[in-house]
């Protein structure tokens, strides 16, 4: 597998992003040797939060929510997932498959950095990845928190919103990845230097494999590659009394639908209070990042 590495330069100077490189590698037995970016704040001993963004974003977008974390004593953790941000990126297309980026952020958050107690944040395809974990490796994990995301088997069928960001992906002869970013904010107007850190990752159209593969990569159909294994997960977590909280913004057609799945569906979702953040789109942590970390440091206090 070719694997390409934004240079370092890119990354120079964005703005409300002064946080340490941080890098871990990870060795697999398919994809060989692969580095994964990511940034933490907070005390090394604090309760550890475990921050997975989706398509087509990278840790830049957590940037306002570590620092309100970091404050209530937590360790937040934010990667990059393969393909995006500072994480190595894959040339081909081909390379990207959902069991693959489940496995890369397993061998991150497990054997890399061993993490235990995790609460995750998941968001977009950070809660298609994260949930996935989750339900394989209960163990490790103290709760969830699902920010508009969802776990999707093929049968539930996807809104004519996404679809039009799917084929948007697919037909698009340069992807604007800042410019996706935008569209999926409610109220906030990214700044030009904002725009330019999203699209850092990417120096030309050879980096984008993962950004056009992951549209793609959503199970559509129940003869999807992954929707066997997405129903397994579905059967673990509603048998899994794990604290669990849907912080969904209230303006993303994307996801709106599997806020009450999820909320239904969960044994340790029952009885709780669950968040609707006002005037926030699919892109909630740019609309209402410090309120979501908040809601995220009280969950993890409440347990």
């Amino acid at each position: 597998m070719r694997l390409l590495r934004t240079p370092d330069d890119r990354f120079a100077d964005l703005p409300d992003f002064d946080f340490p490189d941080l890098y871990a590698d990870l060795d697999n037995p398919l994809s060989g040797i692969v580095r994964v970016g990511y940034v933490e704040a907070g005390p090394a001993d604090g309760p550890v939060v475990l921050l997975l963004h989706g398509e087509p974003t990278w840790s830049f977008l957590y940037r306002s929510m570590l620092p309100v974390l970091a404050e209530a004593g937590i360790r937040a953790i934010a990667p990059d997932l393969v393909g995006f941000g500072r994480s190595d990126k894959p040339v081909e297309v081909g390379d990207h498959s959902y069991a693959q980026h489940v496995e890369w952020m397993r061998a991150f958050a497990f054997d890399a950095l061993d993490l235990r107690d995790v609460t995750l944040v998941g968001q977009d395809w950070g809660g298609l990845i994260g949930l996935r974990l989750v339900a394989e490796h209960p163990d490790r994990f103290a709760g969830v928190v699902a920010a508009n995301t969802g776990l999707p088997t093929g049968e539930e069928g996807m809104p004519a919103a996404w679809w039009a960001f799917h084929d948007a992906v697919q037909k698009a002869p340069v992807l604007d990845v800042a410019r996706f970013v935008q569209s999926g904010c409610r109220t906030r107007k990214l700044s030009e230097a904002e725009r330019v850190a999203y699209d850092a990752p990417f120096p030309n159209e050879m980096y984008k494999a993962g950004p056009r593969a992951m549209p793609g990569l959503v199970p559509t159909s129940a003869n999807d590659p992954a929707s066997a294994a997405n129903k397994a997960a579905w059967q673990t977590l509603r048998q899994l009394d794990i604290p669990f909280l849907c912080a969904f913004g209230d303006s993303d057609p994307i996801t709106a639908a599997m806020k009450p799945l999820l909320a239904d569906a969960v044994p340790g979702a029952a009885g709780r209070a669950h968040t609707d953040i006002a005037d926030a789109g699919h892109f909630l942590q740019e609309d209402a990042g410090e309120e979501l970390a908040r809601v995220v440091a009280d969950f993890v206090r409440s347990r």
